[in-house]
């Protein structure tokens, strides 16, 4: 089964290895209505989403709801993490963009799974949740675009039960601020991180763009983590457990 969304922004496909059963449809039908809710909830080009307006003040973090608590207590934690490079406050403005994706994409993954869908991939404009194989004793293959040459590929990854999440400027820009500065990073052209679930991957290779030259000592040490980068001049680095 194969279904493309447009919601969140984006594109959402969703490419299903397993039998097309009534569960599997049901499922697919879930995880489509749950993006739409996610998109509800949490855009910020919505002036009625919750999140705009507990920006605005017009509501208190305790009248959001559970899932707005969830996003804002991993964005607390990845902000921990990272040593604020992660941030739900780019600029000054609520914005847990850089958490939500990752997390609404794993989550409808898991959808999928707990009905019986055990070989999938879903891709969320680019950032990916991967379970299972492509076709038994296949991994999946998966495409890094190249940033700096439109159509060309820097590189193929390949595993089992994998996230594959990239930060970068090729298609919106500079974009992603630094927020020690507010100004937008641009040591970076791209950087895609690897590991186990979407939610983290997506907000660290985040912080690890925003970082600059500085993501590379950081994502190193990494222990779930593995990453590759292409600088704003055309220099290529990777983590030495990179799986391309």
């Amino acid at each position: 089964m194969r279904h493309a969304e447009h919601v969140m922004g984006t594109v959402v496909s969703f490419d299903i290895r397993d039998p097309a059963t009534p569960a599997v449809g049901r499922a697919l039908r879930e995880a489509v209505a749950w993006l739409h809710h996610v998109d509800e909830v949490f855009s910020t080009y919505r002036p009625a989403s919750t999140v705009s307006r507990l920006g605005r003040g017009e509501l208190a973090p305790e009248r959001c709801g559970a899932e707005v608590a969830e996003v804002l207590e991993l964005c607390e934690a990845a902000a921990r993490a990272t040593g604020g490079w992660f941030t739900p406050t780019p600029g000054g403005r609520l914005d847990p963009s850089g958490m939500v994706k990752g997390w609404a994409v794993e989550r409808a993954s898991r959808i999928l799974y707990e009905a019986g869908a055990h070989n999938t991939c879903v891709n969320g404009g680019g950032d990916i949740q991967l379970r299972g194989e492509a076709a038994p004793g296949v991994p999946w293959r998966v495409g890094i675009a190249h940033p700096l040459r439109p159509g060309a590929l820097c590189a193929v990854v390949t595993g089992r039960d994998l996230a594959v999440a990239t930060s970068g400027t090729a298609e919106r820009g500079p974009h992603v601020l630094d927020p020690h500065t507010d100004e937008p990073a641009t040591a970076l052209a791209s950087l895609t991180l690897t590991g186990p679930g979407l939610t983290w991957t997506d907000a660290l290779a985040t912080a690890a763009f925003a970082m600059g030259h500085g993501a590379r000592a950081w994502t190193a040490a990494l222990d779930t983590h593995e990453a590759l980068a292409v600088t704003a001049t055309g220099e290529l680095w990777h983590t030495p457990g990179f799986p391309a």
